[in-house]
């Protein structure tokens, strides 16, 4: 099969199309012919090794998993004989390993079927950034809030965006000049665009997607019970990337008046199943091909919402 591949960390331009075995499966899994897969900040970690603190899960020197992706959505073609719930010729998406590829094996415990109102590309979009903005938002029956959404034109963020106003929260998103019509799109009460004006107000929550700015600074912006949450944060060290300023957050937390929070998601049905009626925010599509034009684009901020891969 072919599925794009990387033998060693670096950017965009290490991913190269291949062709590998199909995967096999064990009893407990399926196989997913993939129509779509998604493309994340996850991937970007994977490919690049970075931080390098991760890379004691990616491969000390070299990627274990040659083939980046988690999210997909596709057609099942074979399952495991302790599967039950899915058969061959379903449609179905979520979340599998090494996604960018023809093929690829998936949990029942990650998938659902897909709805017909969905393509096979809004599906693919739809998983680990969906999972992790409602995650952001809390539970559902937080709503009618105050909300800031700094970074609301990537994944998570638009996301965030579209979750936030189907509860009925009045949102304030942050983004660059390029994406404030998209953002616009999604729904934002109020626009601010960091390039030409600082970030006002005081929230109920505020959610941080993938930025570097230091805890004080977002505390400032909360109400005397608001609650921070943190989602990524590429900016930071080298090292350990964002990830001191998540740890620093959860610790602190308990000691303060505000709620801190910076949870590692990984979606499950639950999470599929509640996200079914957002609007998908895919901006397009590449052929699985053009793996490193995607990633590319989204290393350097340029994608509003989602992009996905696609196998014809």
């Amino acid at each position: 099969m072919k599925a794009i591949v990387h033998n060693t960390y670096g950017d965009a331009d290490v991913l190269r199309l291949a062709d590998v075995p199909t995967p096999t499966i064990k009893p407990d899994e399926l196989l997913v012919r993939v129509r779509a897969a998604g493309v994340d900040r996850g991937a970007w970690h994977a490919m690049t090794g970075l931080p390098l603190a991760a890379r004691l899960g990616f491969g000390p020197r070299r990627p274990r998993r040659q083939t980046p992706g988690l999210d997909l959505a596709g057609v099942v073609e074979a399952t495991g004989s302790a599967v039950t719930g899915f058969k061959p010729g379903d449609e179905v998406f979520g979340a599998g390993s090494s996604s960018w590829a023809e093929y690829a094996r998936a949990k029942p415990a990650r998938l659902i079927h897909k709805p017909a109102h969905l393509s096979f590309e809004q599906a693919a979009a739809i998983p680990t950034s969906g999972a992790t903005a409602l995650r952001m938002l809390g539970p559902v029956t937080d709503k009618g809030r105050d909300v800031l959404v700094i970074g609301a034109g990537g994944g998570v963020g638009s996301f965030t965006v579209l979750l936030a106003k189907s509860r009925g929260d009045t949102v304030t998103a942050v983004c660059s000049t390029a994406k404030v019509a998209a953002v616009r799109g999604f729904g934002a009460d109020r626009v601010i665009d960091y390039t030409r004006e600082p970030i006002t107000g005081s929230y109920d929550l505020v959610v941080d997607i993938a930025g570097n700015r230091p805890l004080a600074v977002l505390r400032s912006l909360l109400k005397p019970r608001g609650t921070l949450c943190i989602a990524g944060g590429e900016q930071g060290g080298r090292f350990f990337g964002g990830l001191e300023r998540n740890l620093k957050a959860l610790a602190v937390s308990p000691f303060i008046g505000h709620t801190l929070r910076a949870p590692i998601v990984l979606a499950g049905r639950d999470d599929l199943a509640a996200l079914l009626t957002i609007p998908s925010p895919l901006e397009r599509s590449y052929p699985l091909a053009d793996a490193a034009t995607a990633m590319h684009r989204l290393a350097a901020g340029r994608v509003a919402g989602k992009v996905v891969l696609t196998n014809a």
